[in-house]
């Protein structure tokens, strides 16, 4: 179970700065300074760092024996800003691993 842990930690902190980013800097410049271009470009590969995301909380509840809903309230953690990084934190400590410093 370490290695699905490692992954979904390292997922966790992607898609939650990727959602940062798209939030407070691609959506503002496409909406508020009329420059499309970068969220055109990011918005893909934030979305599928998100879908990689999906399969590693699904792998990781799985190895957990997590109930579909909490696994789901885990996979909808990664739509809300800062909350992947919380998520993440309980998840680590609820599974016994050291948080990184």
């Amino acid at each position: 179970m370490a290695g699905s842990l490692k992954r979904f930690r390292v997922l966790a902190v992607l898609v939650g700065t990727g959602l940062l980013v798209l939030v407070f800097v691609a959506m503002p410049l496409r909406y508020l300074g009329d420059r499309p271009a970068f969220s055109h470009a990011f918005s893909p590969l934030h979305g599928f760092v998100f879908l990689v995301y999906l399969a590693a909380v699904a792998d990781l509840g799985r190895r957990a024996r997590w109930s579909l809903r909490r696994m789901v309230l885990v996979m909808l953690a990664g739509t809300v800003p800062f909350l992947s990084f919380v998520v993440e934190r309980r998840v680590t400590a609820e599974l016994g691993e050291p948080a990184a410093a």
